[in-house]
């Protein structure tokens, strides 16, 4: 009898599931093994052709490609350590403050997280546009001559910092919320040994606050190597693919040559990249210490 109400009970559950699960292998799970399948095929309108790793050995013989391998590493190593060091920085010197002010600080950081990334990005290409924008004309002003997303010097900062200014209240705001659920006892403990706050936050907060920090990595590494709305408005890829990432690559091939083939193959690198960036991250944060 037991029994039969165990496994009614697990039925029932798996009923609930169901739908998730569903969804989760149609719309996850299915493209991935369809990526990895096409990457093998020569697509065109009317036919497959297998052509085995010759997708991969095109990507990898095009100085294009291998460029954008490079820029969306140095994308992803600069903006996701911005994000977490000034986060961090941040978060550390606000979050015992008086209430109030905290508010304001957070609600001022996240104001540029709620807006659509196409209309940040549109606001920064007026800011930077080389004939009338305001930034041009006060470098203008200081005798600095400079095209901000027309030279292959400045482009790829200018873009690290635009990413970078958009989406760094998220990590504010978990930062904030992590470090205010640290145990009070611990900082009444330091203030009785007479700890300095440097060493409270060191020997304190940022330990207390590892998973936030995995968590923050791991989620920007994935948004980070998804980055393509900032380029597709601000330089296009240019000038000469110096702000060329992978995925923007990808979109080309795909939607502008019709090489589904070689598309897929990016994906799949993408994929693979992100795993190996990842992977340490997780297993860092399920360690026990």
């Amino acid at each position: 009898m037991k029994l039969k109400d165990t496994m009614r009970e697990n039925i029932s559950g798996y009923i609930f599931i169901a739908p998730q699960i569903i969804l989760f292998l149609v719309f996850l799970v299915y493209p991935i093994f369809e990526g990895i399948r096409l990457s093998l095929f020569k697509i065109n309108y009317q036919s497959e052709t297998f052509i085995g790793l010759a997708n991969y050995g095109k990507l990898f013989a095009d100085p294009i490609f291998v460029k954008s391998i490079i820029n969306t590493l140095i994308f992803v190593v600069f903006i996701v350590a911005l994000t977490v060091l000034f986060a961090m920085f941040v978060a550390s010197a606000i979050f015992d403050k008086n209430a109030k002010y905290v508010s304001i600080i957070r609600g001022a950081y996240y104001i540029p997280v709620m807006v659509s990334m196409v209309v940040m990005s549109m606001i920064w290409s007026f800011l930077l546009n080389p004939a009338n924008g305001l930034i041009p004309f006060l470098a203008r002003k200081m005798e600095m001559s400079v095209n901000f997303l027309g030279d292959t010097n400045w482009v790829l900062p200018v873009i690290i910092f635009v990413t970078f200014a958009t989406n760094v209240g998220q990590a504010i705001i978990l930062y904030i919320a992590s470090m205010i659920g640290v145990p009070k006892e611990l900082f009444e403990a330091a203030e009785v040994d007479g700890a300095s706050r440097i060493k409270v936050i060191f020997k304190i907060i940022l330990p207390m606050v590892k998973p936030t920090t995995i968590y923050i990595i791991i989620m920007n590494i994935i948004a980070v190597l998804k980055i393509f709305v900032v380029i597709q408005l601000l330089t296009g890829g240019g000038p000469n693919n110096a702000s060329t990432t992978m995925m923007y690559y990808l979109y080309n091939n795909a939607f502008k040559y019709n090489q589904l083939g070689i598309a897929s193959a990016v994906g799949v690198i993408m994929f693979i990249i992100t795993l190996l960036l990842s992977v340490p991250q997780l297993r860092a944060m399920l360690k026990k210490d």
